[in-house]
């Protein structure tokens, strides 16, 4: 389950993961942005992703994200189970507080709190300066002395699980743009410091059925998992997806909002493919919009 959490919280599902830079939207997207600061509008974004793996369907991910002004707070909730918890059970919720700056995303605290099986957890991370400034972890473990240590240098300029998933690519163009699909994610979870490298694949035509009800454009990401610190060499999952070519996020635009976010996520796991489907969008508030091209 470590595998398809990673994605859950970045791109699964919070993999999903998604797109408020100014480095990838240029002017006129970080505009709009700017202008809904400035007026002090809101906007709420509100999405339902299915979670499966090896075929077994886990749940959903309820994520909602609110936009004030110059500031965000993104809210996730989970619970995915097989065979109603008789086999497996996990819980969780997370929750992203920042600002969007032109620069891109700027993340003042990301706190995760789930339960499975035997294991309970609260983490809590603070941002300052552009850097992780403070890391707290319920109940504290003493790390292996096999775990590659963290850095401080390698905690500047990072993004929780949360906004690195949500809120980083942008651009102009809301009929897919493969442009979206070139960048590099680095991001810290509390315990693991990774990178996201993004490339192009293709561009498709989505088409509503009963598993969604998005149709529209989509850009397809080859995602390259790339582990940097705090991780054991020898685990069996970190290598499977650090050697992995098969891992992929899909980006669809929300029209209005210039936002490109994971509609499909798709990554291999030690028992089988997981994957993460958008089976919702919604978005109420400033200049209201809608994901349909």
């Amino acid at each position: 389950m470590r595998a398809i959490q990673y994605f859950l919280g970045l791109a699964a599902v919070a993999v999903l993961t998604c797109g408020l830079s100014g480095s990838l939207g240029g002017e006129r997207a970080f505009a709009e942005s700017e202008r809904v600061a400035a007026n002090g509008s809101a906007r709420r974004i509100v999405a339902v992703y299915r979670v499966e793996i090896a075929g077994f369907n886990l749940g959903n991910f309820h994520l909602t994200a609110n936009f004030n002004g110059s500031n965000y707070e993104m809210r996730g909730e989970a619970r995915f189970s097989i065979l109603d918890g008789l086999i497996y059970e996990w819980q969780g919720t997370t929750l992203s507080r920042g600002k969007v700056t032109r620069s891109g995303p700027k993340p003042a605290m990301y706190a995760l709190s789930y339960r499975g099986g035997k294991k309970v957890e609260q983490l809590r991370i603070t941002f300052g300066g552009g850097a992780v400034t403070k890391v707290r972890i319920v109940p504290k473990k003493r790390p292996s002395p096999h775990t590659i240590p963290v850095t401080k240098e390698q905690l500047e300029g990072v993004f929780d699980p949360m906004s690195g998933a949500f809120l980083y690519a942008r651009s102009d163009n809301p009929n897919g743009d493969l442009n979206v699909c070139r960048q590099t994610v680095p991001v810290f979870d509390g315990k693991q410091r990774f990178d996201l490298v993004l490339t192009p694949k293709k561009l498709v035509r989505v088409k509503a059925d009963r598993k969604s009800d998005y149709s529209g454009p989509a850009a397809v990401c080859r995602v390259k998992f790339i582990p940097i610190a705090g991780y054991r060499p020898d685990n069996p999952g970190i290598r499977l997806m650090s050697k992995s070519d098969e891992i992929e996020v899909w980006l669809v635009p929300l029209r209005g909002t210039g936002m490109y976010v994971p509609y499909r996520i798709v990554i291999p796991t030690p028992i089988g493919y997981g994957s993460a489907l958008a089976t919702s969008f919604r978005v109420t508030g400033a200049k209201r919009a809608s994901i349909e091209p």
